[in-house]
């Protein structure tokens, strides 16, 4: 054998094999799964994950981005057929199933053998005591006005009683023209308008629909709210289409100047401020009950973000989401998306900048946040079992009364 040609093969052998190393390293690629990226200015999440894999040489990330009811749809199925992305976008309605189901995995072990300070998560969402979701940005839910329309219609201030708001919504209502005053989503496919448009006029006057932890919806404060949305039916002044409506929907109406108000998340105002930018519009708080005069609950959603049990790469994954919850990387982000932080020493930028986000802030803190199903058993059916007694309700078969003893009956089975 000639030593010296074989010492050149070896030596070559092993710069291959270095090669495809470095390669298949450099190739690690996790999925990031997730319906922020349509909201937020275009390129601008691509953007953080660029930064992200330039301090991480060796990781690769793929966005897969849709909007909220799609995503939710494209999780679900990944979590029953074990295909689930490695970085998962959450919402704090989902948590407890998918928890359940051994889709989510516990950050616990992780944040360990990181010595990650957990003290600098303003909330960490537990299900069975694991550490299975973080608040990467949260979103409050104020009510959102179309001022030239109000304007036209001779509302002169934005509501702040039930009373004010179903005169403005009325005044507000054209049907020749095709426009109303409300947008109310209530499809059974995506149940969240249950949460965010018709429970949080409970929560916005202090009220709740759980005691001791368990349902209680046959109150007074529960029963009213549903009664007062009845009443809006009743009155003409909800666009048409309720019970086929999805989140995007509502949106849609608001931007092609069709309603005049709807409920909506702080999430948004990039996204209407991108497909209409002569939009005229402006927010204020949930509007409370005559006479109330406490402190009002603050309906509010999350950016939740959590990791699959299922992915082949959870310290890369870890490493995604420690990147995201850093101080500056949040402060960033949740600049960019007009959002709350979740690392207590973020400091976003917006609420000098912008007059819409510094009225948002003053809501803020002026309440409390209020989402009683973050957290609950099977939330998205707790939400789909009211839609259907709510639907009942506007087609005149049960009363208000009758359509929350019917839900708490289904509620109780569940809980």
């Amino acid at each position: 054998m000639n030593i010296r040609k074989f010492g050149v093969t070896m030596r070559a052998a092993v710069a291959v094999w270095a090669l495809c190393a470095t390669s298949a390293f450099a190739d690690t690629t996790i999925e990031f799964i997730q319906w922020w990226e349509p909201e937020m200015p275009s390129g601008a999440l691509r953007g953080i994950m660029n930064d992200f894999e330039a301090k991480n040489p060796g990781i690769k990330v793929t966005l897969v981005s849709g909007p909220y009811a799609t995503t939710r749809d494209q999780i679900v199925v990944g979590a029953a057929s074990g295909t689930l992305s490695d970085v998962v976008g959450l919402d704090g309605a989902w948590v407890n199933g998918l928890s359940k189901q051994g889709a989510i995995a516990s950050m616990d072990e992780l944040m360990e053998k990181a010595k990650y300070d957990k003290s600098q998560i303003t909330d960490i969402v537990k299900v069975d005591g694991k550490s299975v979701m973080f608040p990467l940005a949260s979103f409050v839910y104020p009510v959102f006005v179309n001022l030239d329309i109000a304007k036209a219609a001779g509302v002169d201030k934005l509501p702040a009683t039930r009373t004010e708001f179903a005169e403005a919504a009325k005044k507000m209502t054209d049907a020749s023209k095709n426009q109303y005053g409300w947008v109310l989503p209530l499809s059974l496919q995506s149940p969240s308008g249950i949460q965010n448009d018709v429970m949080s006029w409970v929560w916005a006057s202090g009220a709740s629909m759980l005691k001791d932890g368990k349902p209680d919806l046959e109150n007074d404060a529960v029963v009213g709210t549903l009664d007062y949305i009845a009443s809006l039916n009743k009155e003409g002044v909800i666009s048409p289409g309720i019970f086929a409506k999805k989140e995007q929907d509502k949106v849609e109406e608001f931007v092609n100047g069709r309603v005049g108000m709807m409920v909506d998340s702080l999430a948004h105002v990039n996204l209407i401020r991108e497909r209409n930018p002569k939009l005229n519009f402006g927010i204020s708080a949930l509007p409370a009950t005559d006479g109330y005069t406490g402190k009002r609950g603050m309906p509010y959603a999350s950016w939740g973000i959590g990791i699959s049990e299922g992915s082949q790469h959870k310290e890369e994954a870890w490493k995604l989401v420690e990147y995201l919850m850093s101080p500056d990387v949040n402060g960033r982000l949740v600049s960019i998306a007009n959002a709350f932080p979740g690392n207590v020493h973020a400091k976003p930028d917006f609420v000098a900048s912008d007059p819409i986000f510094a009225e948002a802030f003053k809501i803020f803190q002026s309440g409390y946040p209020a989402n009683e199903f973050v957290g609950l058993p099977v939330a998205e059916e707790l939400m789909r079992d009211m839609n259907v007694e709510v639907q009942k309700m506007f087609d005149g078969g049960q009363s208000a009364k009758e359509a929350a003893a019917n839900t708490e009956k289904a509620w109780l089975a569940k809980f």
